[in-house]
């Protein structure tokens, strides 16, 4: 009560007296701190119940105005007046001690506040950034603590003056060698001793304190250097933050996230080796990620997995009952993907090499060590979960380094061309592209569905690994001369494609009148000078007209059924092929196919693991149930888009010569078309089935009678529809070309 009456008579009085220079009003107010502590003898009285806020308060006016009235960046007397009495020191002193009790909370708002509302730049100053290292050392020591707020508020302030000047953070790499700090006395003989110098602010014992810092001064300063390979750092920056993230209070976890993101972007190559090696920072992201994984339930519903909103970091807004009733595993699998999020954007933010180093813990200590058994398990139930919770992750991650290791780990690092022998040498991806056959046909949408997601990715090695590695020399060509060649059947190679008997595909396309891959489908102008434009398009139209006649036409069904028509696609193709063009143009694709005389045509040609299941897949397409079509003609759709010359020729050419025993996906598709031929005459009424069963497939006829052969009739219509997809990206693919060409 006395207190507060003195408090009120004290305001009376500052309010009748004239205003003293700013200087003499600065000094008043600390010397009224440090009076209380010779004055009070009752230490357990709380801060709040005195007038040192109010004194602390003052002087932060009182900073903020000198400043406002001088000229930028000139220090005036009452700043000066704090850094030579140290007088961040004594505060931080009386904040340890918590004394009178509440003084901590009051010491980081001061801190902060000073911080936060002083333009000129104080970190710099010896005086400044040694107490400010003490108090982050204060910061996270007890969970659930009544100052968390003000701790990660001072944290934070700290963090977003390191980002303004990164340099500065070399000062906050502290020496693990430095001797332990010297014991302060008990609180309230601490604050009275100094209260007892008022000129230094200091008490003997943080002098000694002082004293026994400056080798750890001239650490941080030799840490500066270019030239330092300390590896001893302590970086109690982050520790403190990473001790926040452990918090039962959700916005205190965000504060401290944003925290660690501000620090992670910092260039400074010596706070990101620390950062990486002397914090436990790849840890907590690991185990984080490894427990909220392990939360989710063993079997989950594909769809959920698939179709839970997206999920951004410190956006996530918990309502259990809501999630409970939506499905089970919500709240789980949303907290799994909300700090995925986060593990992705912090590696996205981070300096170079503390980005990889964090990638690569995730690849270890998560992917590896829990994703693997999982996908490799034999229950379909489990093969399928964690499946369609690893294509959610491919969806979502978007940082570079992240997503290459994610690669490496699906995939393998091997960039030699695949042979038959060699496919099971990364057990993994052998087992993922199997299962893209897998007798139970969900698991096989789902990893089709994975392997869709992945080659949308930009990331080169993903394509090279599955795809292009297998073509890149070509010998899926036929280059000897025509004695070479083996002996003909019918006056065809073997396995070759009957395109001159055909009598879908008429004379004109006689073997002079072929175009080769590089001629309609290079991103570089025509060999030939005479190869006019106008040429060029009318043997592109005879490659789409190719596409669009294979279907015979007994076996065609949406000419009867408005907006089914190839038009469609091509508006399609032309915006699917621009996004890709996008991804690929840092990737240097552009040009003529490897020439003739640079290729190995001599090594077997094998197309490849992926590729191989691929086109099995393709040619079982009568017999296959319809959404299982559905996504194989995906996954080749998405192939064929990509802007490489080899695959351009090797999966949208109808007219180059394979070499024996190989297939091209045109020939996949051609002896498809043979056996549909066979087989339609054994159906009655082939043709008003199929309609029938096309508007049942577009909701236009309702669900009536079981019709037979239903699954043939299905792929018949995808087939026809894979084939119009096929002819407007060749189509579109080809006018791009032209465009680009001078």
């Amino acid at each position: 009560m006395f207190s507060k009456f003195t408090s009120i008579l004290q305001h009376a009085v500052e309010a009748l007296a004239p205003s003293l220079p700013l200087q003499e009003d600065f000094v008043y107010h600390w010397k009224a701190i440090t009076h209380y502590y010779i004055e009070t003898s009752d230490d357990k009285a709380p801060v709040t119940d005195t007038n040192i806020p109010s004194h602390l308060e003052q002087m932060l006016d009182i900073l903020t105005q000198e400043e406002a009235e001088r000229e930028s960046g000139e220090t005036g007397p009452c700043m000066e007046y704090l850094l030579h009495h140290k007088i961040l020191e004594t505060l931080y002193t009386l904040g340890k001690a918590d004394c009178p009790p509440g003084m901590k909370q009051q010491v980081l708002t001061f801190y902060t506040k000073l911080l936060a509302h002083i333009r000129q730049p104080l970190l710099p100053h010896i005086n400044v950034h040694r107490p400010v290292q003490k108090l982050i050392r204060l910061c996270g020591e007890v969970l659930a603590a009544p100052t968390e707020n003000e701790e990660i508020q001072f944290l934070c302030i700290v963090c977003a003056k390191l980002k303004q000047d990164p340099y500065l953070v070399n000062f906050f790499l502290e020496n693990k060698s430095k001797r332990p700090e010297i014991k302060s006395p008990v609180a309230t003989e601490a604050g009275k001793e100094n209260a007892l110098s008022p000129d230094t602010g200091q008490s003997l014992a943080q002098e000694q304190a002082d004293h026994q810092d400056e080798p750890q001064a001239a650490a941080a300063v030799s840490t500066s250097s270019p030239t330092s390979n300390n590896n001893s750092n302590n970086y109690n920056l982050v520790t403190s933050l990473l001790n926040l993230t452990k918090s039962p209070d959700g916005r205190i976890v965000v504060k401290a996230c944003e925290g660690l993101m501000l620090l992670v972007s910092l260039p400074e190559p010596a706070a990101a080796k620390c950062l990486t090696e002397n914090t436990e920072l790849c840890e907590l992201l690991t185990d984080r990620l490894v427990s909220f994984y392990k939360a989710l339930p063993q079997s989950m519903d594909p769809l959920d997995i698939e179709t839970v909103e997206s999920v951004n970091w410190g956006l996530d807004v918990y309502n259990l009952k809501e999630d409970a009733a939506v499905f089970t595993g919500k709240r789980a699998l949303i907290s799994f993907l909300s700090w995925l999020d986060y593990c992705d954007q912090l590696i996205k933010e981070a300096q170079k090499s503390a980005a990889a180093v964090m990638a690569k813990a995730v690849r270890e200590r998560f992917f590896v060590s829990v994703m693997e058994p999982q996908l490799m398990q034999t229950s379909e139930v489990g093969i399928l979960t964690s499946t369609a919770l690893l294509n959610r992750i491919i969806r979502q991650v978007t940082s570079e380094a992240l997503l290459q290791e994610m690669v490496y780990f699906l995939l393998g690092e091997e960039r030699e061309p695949e042979t038959s022998a060699t496919i099971a040498q990364n057990p993994l991806r052998h087992r993922l592209i199997e299962h893209c056959d897998h007798l139970s046909d969900e698991i096989s949408i789902m990893t089709l569905r994975l392997f869709e997601q992945l080659i949308q990715k930009p990331n080169q090695h993903i394509l090279h690994n599955l795809v292009l590695r297998s073509l890149e020399e070509r010998n899926y060509l036929e280059n000897k001369p025509q004695e070479e060649r083996e002996p003909l059947e019918n006056g065809q190679p073997h396995d070759a494609v009957d395109l001159e008997e055909d009598p879908l595909f008429g004379d004109d396309l006689s073997p002079e009148r072929k175009l080769s891959g590089s001629d309609w489908l290079s991103t570089s102008p025509p060999q030939s000078p005479d190869h006019s434009k106008s040429e060029g398009k009318t043997e592109v139209h005879k490659i789409v007209n190719s596409f669009l006649c294979l279907v015979p036409d007994e076996a065609k069904s949406s000419y009867h059924v408005e907006g089914t028509g190839y038009d469609t696609y091509l508006r399609d193709a032309h915006r699917q092929f621009r996004d890709y063009c996008g991804i690929c143009q840092r990737w240097d694709w552009r040009g003529n196919p490897k020439p003739f005389e640079k290729c190995n045509l001599d090594i077997p040609f094998f197309e490849g693991h992926f590729l191989k299941v691929l086109f099995d897949r393709m040619g079982r397409i009568l017999d296959q149930p319809y959404d299982v079509n559905l996504q194989v003609t995906a996954v080749l759709s998405k192939l064929s888009l990509l802007p490489h010359p080899h695959l351009n020729e090797y999966l949208l050419d109808p007219y180059i010569n394979l070499a024996p025993g190989c297939r091209s996906l045109f020939s996949v598709i051609v002896r498809v078309v043979g056996d549909l031929m066979l087989r339609i005459h054994r159906i009655p009424d082939f043709t008003p089935k199929l309609l029938l069963v096309r508007k049942r497939l577009l909701g236009m006829e309702p669900e009536g009678i079981t019709i037979d052969h239903m699954t043939l009739l299905e792929g018949v219509i995808v087939l026809e529809e894979f084939c119009k997809e096929l002819a407007a990206i060749a189509f579109v693919k080809y006018h791009a070309a032209a465009s680009s060409s001078p």
